[in-house]
């Protein structure tokens, strides 16, 4: 390729954040450059999402207006990679509506991106290669990871859990664990280089371990991850409430470093749904669960993912859910309308027995409502108090406020002051306000890290 500038725009989750830095790293190795915009560039890649319709709508939206640069600069390579790569439908609909694009390739082939490059230059025709079997974890791929102090790390890829409304385990395959020591060399290169806010990863990180030989689990991880000096923060995601064990809960609750932010995906209150949507749990095992992390862990944050309008839902499934969030009070739920994902049992069910979107709405709304105050009380507990903030970048509304997040994972607003350069750094920050989604604060005291050796040029709108 005789171009050397390089975007990727990337839909979807950490690990679709992660999959972007191991091929911009890859990009880099070959001699390319990254640039900030898709104009400049000679080659994009669309990392996508297939989780909900509304990313799949996203990327497919912005795959289609890529044409025009496209007609303009006909040398340009455009190639679609992620989740959606590897759904049913999707290559035929590319091959009918975007025959712009040069190169579709899956999850499971990224450390193959730079032959597959070169069949693109050697090709008249798009360049299809989607494997169908999930593979082997390949280690020590090139990355290009962010500036600044915060890393995320792979820990399992895949899932074998099988949710009946959920595209990831036809997307991206079996669990497949990477070992130990692999992982602890991983981070320790990365608090040598200045990071010290560590995310480990996986579609179901409570997963992880059972396939390796001898097997291990995400505590034992956790523990020599806690370990390795210049580490602050190690948080983990996504979590599943069937595997989330009382090793795990006593091991948070013992650490020093692992935060306190525990995000466990209900999904559903209704007993009947919970087991149509093969969640493997009960409401009640569920309910059990969270009393014993709030035993263990008394100022754990508890958040949750919950579905509105599954199919076959009822009044009285959905007041379940309801009355589930009355006895949890999570402090925060990502809430989302049912979305139909082809190829999933749970699309099938959709045709015959659905919620019509009228009354999917309206229990959202409900839903949020009820969320909304539960999390304005629980912002309003920690006024007074103060806690260490990680300072990310700028507030996308204020210029002169800084934000940044706490432990547990709490946005907060600091007024900025111009003389004083505090991002990437952690500060003791004492709450004065609270609101829904986040909370206000004033410094009162000095940083209690160093600035970052790898201070990021331009600041994050965040």
């Amino acid at each position: 390729m005789n171009s050397q500038t390089f975007y990727i725009k990337t839909y979807g989750c950490q690990m679709n954040e992660r999959d972007s830095e191991i091929m911009a790293g890859q990009l880099r190795q070959m001699g390319y450059q990254p640039v900030n915009d898709e104009k400049s560039a000679e080659l994009i890649i669309v990392n996508t999402c297939a989780v909900r319709g509304s990313a799949e709508e996203h990327a497919l939206g912005y795959i289609g207006q890529l044409k025009q640069l496209k007609d303009q600069n006909p040398s340009m390579r455009l190639a679609v990679a992620g989740c959606m790569s590897q759904e049913p439908g999707t290559i035929a609909w590319l091959k009918k509506h975007a025959a712009h694009v040069d190169l579709v390739f899956g999850t499971h082939n990224l450390h193959e991106l730079p032959k597959l490059l070169d069949e693109v230059e050697q090709s008249d025709e798009m360049v299809i290669d989607v494997w169908k079997s999930a593979g082997e974890v390949v280690e020590h791929l090139p990355s290009q990871r962010a500036d600044g102090v915060q890393a995320f790390v792979n820990i399992i890829y895949g899932c074998d859990k099988f949710c009946t409304y959920c595209i990831v385990p036809f997307t991206r395959g079996k669990e497949r664990s990477r070992e130990i020591p692999a992982i602890v060399n991983e981070v320790k290169a990365l608090a040598q280089e200045g990071y010290q806010d560590i995310t480990v990863l996986g579609q179901n990180v409570n997963s992880y371990g059972h396939d390796l030989t001898p097997a291990v689990d995400l505590a034992d991880l956790l523990v020599e991850l806690e370990k390795i000096d210049g580490v602050r923060w190690l948080r983990y995601t996504t979590s599943h409430p069937r595997d989330f064990s009382q090793k795990l809960i006593d091991t948070i609750a013992q650490s020093q470093k692992i935060t306190h932010h525990v995000h466990l995906p209900v999904q559903s209150g209704s007993n009947p749904i919970l087991k149509r949507m093969n969640r493997k749990y009960t409401r009640e095992q569920y309910l059990d669960l969270i009393e014993r992390v709030k035993r263990a862990i008394p100022d754990a944050v508890l958040t949750t993912d919950i579905i509105v309008g599954f199919p076959g839902e009822t009044e009285e499934d959905f007041e379940a859910t309801m009355d589930l969030v009355r006895q949890v009070r999570y402090d925060a739920a990502f809430t989302f309308l049912y979305s139909a994902r082809e190829g999933t049992p749970a699309a099938r069910w959709e045709g015959r027995d659905p919620v019509p979107n009228p009354v999917k709405k309206e229990r959202l709304n409900r839903l949020m409502s009820l969320q909304y105050q539960i999390s304005l009380e629980a912002n309003q507990q920690l006024i007074g108090r103060t806690e260490l903030v990680l300072i990310e970048g700028l507030s996308k509304k204020n210029p002169n406020v800084w934000a940044g997040r706490t432990h547990t994972n709490k946005v907060v607003l600091i007024d900025r002051d111009p003389a004083v350069d505090l991002i990437d750094r952690f500060v003791p920050v004492r709450i004065t306000q609270a609101k829904t989604f986040y909370l206000t604060g004033e410094v009162v005291g000095a940083p209690v890290s160093d600035p970052s050796p790898r201070r990021r040029v331009e600041l994050p709108l965040v």
